[in-house]
């Protein structure tokens, strides 16, 4: 397997976990979806909001457009479960769609990521990606912590790359319509 492939399975294992997490946050009431908790972002509503923030704002520089930081500025935080649900399944499915483009030359490309009062950083594609991977893990996993002290329980999110896992992705996948990693060239 190749760094491109690796990026096209990170991407669909991506909308896969997110779904899960989603779905599982959907049987939360408003009330626990909003309530203060003890995390790096003081609710489950909160960190989701920052996964989404940040995917657009990685995947807008990727793509070569000029959002910049003071998209952070302007940005107000969705709040409704719906919209933000229905924004992180978009996004997901573009960042699928742009990793399925990407060729191995791209990875070495340089990109320009606006850092507002910091200046121009100039990342890789390859970076970038493997950054914007880990951040989301990072805080799908602070989601699913707080998820435990809620009346839903917390998903399993690590059942995407092994064929033992197959029969306990596959439903989900298909209402995705994304392939499992044995599927993605």
């Amino acid at each position: 397997m190749n760094l491109v492939n690796h990026f096209r399975r990170m991407a669909r294992n991506n909308a896969w976990s997110n779904w899960r997490l989603l779905d599982a946050c959907s049987r939360l009431s408003r009330e626990e979806f909003r309530a203060k908790r003890t995390n790096f972002f003081p609710s489950i509503q909160a960190t989701l909001d920052h996964i989404l923030a940040v995917d657009l704002y990685y995947l807008d520089a990727l793509e070569g457009s000029r959002l910049g930081y003071a998209y952070f500025a302007t940005r107000k935080p969705i709040e409704e479960f719906a919209v933000l649900r229905t924004d992180q399944i978009a996004t997901d499915q573009r960042l699928i769609g742009f990793c399925d483009r990407l060729t191995t030359t791209e990875l070495n490309r340089e990109i320009s990521i606006d850092r507002g009062p910091k200046g121009m950083d100039f990342e890789t594609v390859a970076d970038t990606l493997a950054h914007l991977f880990v951040h989301q893990i990072h805080h799908r996993g602070q989601v699913h912590a707080m998820l435990a002290g809620t009346s839903v329980h917390p998903p399993q999110l690590d059942e995407y790359f092994l064929q033992f896992d197959a029969i306990s992705r596959s439903p989900d996948l298909d209402i995705l319509g994304i392939e499992g990693p044995e599927q993605v060239v």
